[in-house]
């Protein structure tokens, strides 16, 4: 298993397809073989992984894992103690309620890289610097928490995802670095990769297509008798009913059979205003 550290810089897509306006990874990453684990937002920076190894992206993401991801979120104004009370009880968004988050106000860091273009400055309101830690994966799910508590997230860049260090590992935007998953504790219960099997796999001979649990198919059940069959063993019409000119002399004339809209004998009329 293969996993490369990246850190993103702002204003690249999180994709390898080529695009017009933006730079993508496929400008920064060149081995066909790793594929993206976690993604990143146009406007977010930091800390990406990419690997060959085909289940890792839903090992991660998967909230039951609890593999925290860890963000530094500029935001616009001075954050109060009880919008950071919400954000760890969780917040009420669009798509249901998040899950409980760890935040807290932090002081901006002295690793801080300069984003290019810079974040806007207005002087007569104040920025604060929030570090958050959640276990989901939602659409831009941190920008939504924070301006659902009164304060929208300027600048965002996840720093850590478990116990991968983006700030220990020393990355620059645009750089990155292979990692060995034996040293981190974050790999040891990952599933094993399975290799890809597309729509024109073959299937397995074991399990055949309609197959039920007795073995069969169920277009091979065992067909039932024939109740369209009398005494003497002549087929009868289907259903088995006699028709009017079947019945012997003296037998009692079969009954006409109705669907409850109409009554046996009566004449319905062909035209409604007749």
């Amino acid at each position: 298993m293969k996993i490369i550290i990246f850190n993103k810089p702002y204003d690249v897509l999180s994709q390898f397809r080529e695009d017009s306006k933006h730079l993508t990874l496929s400008h920064f990453i060149h081995d066909p073989e790793l594929r993206l684990a976690g993604r990143l937002d146009l406007d977010s920076e930091g800390l990406m992984f990419l690997t060959d190894h085909g289940g890792l992206n839903q090992f991660i993401t998967n909230p039951k894992n609890k593999k925290f991801k860890t963000y530094l979120a500029q935001v616009d104004g001075d954050i109060t103690e009880e919008a950071l009370e919400q954000l760890r009880r969780g917040v009420e968004l669009a798509d249901g309620m998040t899950l409980p988050a760890k935040a807290r106000k932090v002081e901006q860091p002295e690793w801080l890289w300069d984003r290019d273009p810079p974040v806007r400055f207005r002087a007569s309101i104040p920025t604060t610097w929030v570090e958050l830690q959640i276990c989901e994966g939602r659409n831009r799910q941190v920008r939504r928490m924070t301006a659902a508590v009164g304060f929208p997230t300027l600048r965002l860049i996840r720093t850590q995802i478990g116990t991968i260090d983006l700030v220990k590992l020393g990355l620059q935007p645009g750089e990155q670095v292979e990692i060995e998953p034996l040293l981190y504790p974050d790999f040891k219960d990952v599933p094993a990769d399975k290799p890809y099997t597309g729509r024109s796999a073959p299937r397995s001979a074991a399990k055949k297509p309609f197959e039920q649990k007795d073995g069969k198919s169920k277009f091979n059940k065992e067909q039932p008798k024939d109740k369209g069959a009398n005494k003497a063993g002549k087929k009868l019409p289907s259903g088995g009913t006699k028709r009017v000119w079947q019945t012997e002399e003296g037998e009692a004339k079969p009954r006409r059979k109705t669907n409850g809209t109409t009554r046996p004998g009566k004449i319905r009329r062909s035209n409604r205003f007749g």
